[in-house]
């Protein structure tokens, strides 16, 4: 008879719930801030404080596990299988803030301005009268409640830089998967190092384009639907990009002290699934939110 594997079960782990609590707290303490509660920014960086301490312990555990030699190819399976689960909910994240997006830009707007179903029922007639479609909306319901913007964000200035930074980064990332996959660890770290680079960079350049747009163009998150949709889908996605850059900088660090083999690199092609993610959303983003 066939031996079989023994499948690797841990022990019971404090870091769900820590990670649970840690992230409530911080949207808790960001969502009173943006209401103007001053409290709030103290409960946000204890939120991010407790974040940070749970990332760190969790990776210290898992790597621990995986240096031991725990993990069986059992184990792998439902490594590969939940990181693809978790890549599809991260997709289904950015799929509703995009259809957001695409619901105000080719249904409500026409529709307000007394096309289409919505405007012979009498969405234009009766809703607002006065309402010319454009975009982004030149039009604003209740001009004391919220900022008077014209203009889309350019797309060719800095998000063209940024989309040149993100595709050259998982060209990088697939090039130290290849030297890993030769054992060649000198092009690997080498490669990871241009790669977290670049990630770090196009944060540094979405911040600078924040301060631009709030600013000198005064584009806030109260002008309307665009400067909601913006800040929520180039925001989501440049804290991703900032996990992402930290993980493979985790990853970096490994590879540095060794770990990692040409059979035995799960962690490392999670992190390359993760960060290939992030860049095929980026270009949805500078398609739909700055191109069109």
């Amino acid at each position: 008879m066939a031996s079989q594997e023994v499948y690797y079960i841990p022990d019971g782990s404090k870091w769900p719930i820590i990670a649970t609590l840690s992230l409530f707290t911080s949207f808790i303490g960001g969502a009173v801030w943006l209401n103007g509660g001053d409290v709030g920014k103290i409960i946000l960086f204890i939120g991010l404080a407790a974040v940070i301490y749970m990332f760190y312990g969790w990776f210290r555990d898992v790597i621990t596990e995986s240096i031991a030699g725990k993990y069986s190819k059992q184990v792998d399976v439902s490594f590969r299988m939940g990181m693809g689960w978790f890549i599809l909910s991260e997709v289904m994240f950015f799929a509703a803030f995009f259809g957001a997006l695409y619901y105000a830009r080719e249904f409500s707007l026409p529709w307000l301005s007394g096309e289409g179903q919505g405007g012979h029922n009498g969405t234009h007639e009766f809703l607002w009268p006065a309402f010319q479609a454009a975009w982004p909306m030149n039009v604003i319901p209740d001009p004391s409640k919220y900022t008077q913007y014209t203009s889309v964000i350019p797309a060719f200035g800095v998000p063209a830089l940024n989309t040149a930074l993100l595709l050259s980064s998982g060209v990088t990332v697939t090039l130290a998967h290849w030297a890993l996959q030769k054992n060649n660890r000198k092009q690997l770290c080498l490669w990871l190092v241009t790669t977290v680079l670049l990630g770090f960079i196009f944060v540094g350049f979405q911040a600078y384009e924040y301060i631009h747009a709030h600013q000198a163009l005064d584009l806030t998150m109260n002008g309307g639907i665009y400067g909601s949709t913006f800040y929520m889908l180039t925001g989501f996605h440049g804290f991703h990009v900032t996990m992402g850059a930290i993980m493979l900088a985790v990853i970096l660090y490994r590879s540095i002290k060794g770990h990692f083999s040409k059979k035995d690199h799960f962690a490392f092609e999670a992190v390359a699934w993760y960060w290939h993610f992030v860049d095929v959303v980026w270009l949805g983003l500078f398609i739909f939110v700055y191109w069109i």
